[in-house]
């Protein structure tokens, strides 16, 4: 078995968000807090893994290899999860060699590293990408950059049956939508697929335009077949991937003092910031009930500070 725990459904408490601009919109917010469910292995990560690991492990594969930046929670989840269930692990990272508190955790957990540069990085959509890679570790199966792609999707399907069994500690009967922040959009996918348009799913994209969110959620829905998905993509990146700004950081330091719930600048503080700003625009009525998904991703704060 290349993981002993690909059947393994992590818990995520969904906890009441009380913030004074839900309050004076009278809109009810829920969030899920993925960044509680493994100290290493954390956020949506492990949920687009699961069904990557049990192809792999289905194909007789050793191990995993994979691709992100220097400051990847994929990778990150990915590393940590070989170093715990025993299995190979190869990182092609975007970029040059550099050391990030990540990059050494990649390092301790055992990954083998590939710098390919931005170029080379660039390429990894390109028919013909990964033969190379798989002609150099025939042992290892290939998964596609922030653990994406329809498998992925399929893992983070789980999310839907997590938060529902969880609704009635709420006093919720039913929920009106989801938020979250897009980064590959895998996750986002992943709920649209297991709603199948019973509930909207609204996407804050972490990212611009350019990166292809968009084109990959309309390619995993295809994919899968479904004829009516209902979700919405939000513009939230606030300049570009990992730009972050004071009035961001504001937001956030507040909204940490008031929750005591850590957030993220490139995600999830992204996320819950357009939240706000939508919220405030009217887009949503009095009464709405929304499942808000904290991502995770805590790990990369230590990049993030230290840049």
């Amino acid at each position: 078995m290349l993981s002993p725990s690909t059947d393994w459904l992590p818990q995520a408490p969904l906890d009441p968000l009380h913030l004074d601009w839900l309050t004076t919109a009278g809109i009810e917010v829920a969030i899920l807090r993925l960044d509680q469910i493994d100290p290493l292995i954390s956020g949506n990560k492990w949920f687009k893994l699961i069904e990557h690991l049990k192809a792999a492990d289905q194909s007789g594969a050793q191990g995993i290899i994979s691709l992100g930046g220097a400051h990847s929670n994929h990778l990150h989840a990915l590393a940590a999860a070989g170093k715990r269930f025993g299995f190979t692990t190869v990182g092609l990272l975007r970029g040059h060699p550099q050391e990030t508190p990540t990059v050494k955790d990649l390092q301790a957990f055992g990954m083998h590293l590939h710098w390919l540069g931005y170029g080379g990085y660039r390429a990894r959509h390109e028919p013909g990408f990964w033969a190379p890679w798989r002609e150099q570790y025939p042992e290892l199966h290939p998964v596609p950059e922030g653990g994406g792609g329809l498998l992925g999707a399929k893992g983070c399907g789980q999310l839907v049956t997590l938060a529902r069994e969880q609704l009635s500690g709420l006093g919720w009967s039913n929920y009106d939508g989801w938020w979250l922040a897009c980064g590959t959009g895998t996750t986002l996918a992943g709920l649209v697929l297991a709603e199948a348009g019973e509930h909207p799913v609204y996407g804050a994209l972490a990212v611009p335009d350019d990166h292809g969110v968009a084109q990959q959620v309309e390619m995993i829905v295809q994919e899968a077949g479904l004829i009516d998905p209902g979700y919405e993509l939000l513009a939230a990146s606030r300049g570009g991937f990992a730009k972050v700004d004071p009035p961001l950081l504001a937001f956030i330091e507040q909204t940490e003092q008031a929750s005591g719930i850590p957030l993220e600048p490139l995600y999830t503080g992204k996320a819950l910031l357009a939240l706000k700003q939508q919220v405030e625009a009217g887009k949503f009525a009095r009464g709405t009930r929304l499942v808000f998904i904290h991502t995770g991703g805590l790990q990369g704060r230590r990049g993030f500070s230290s840049r």
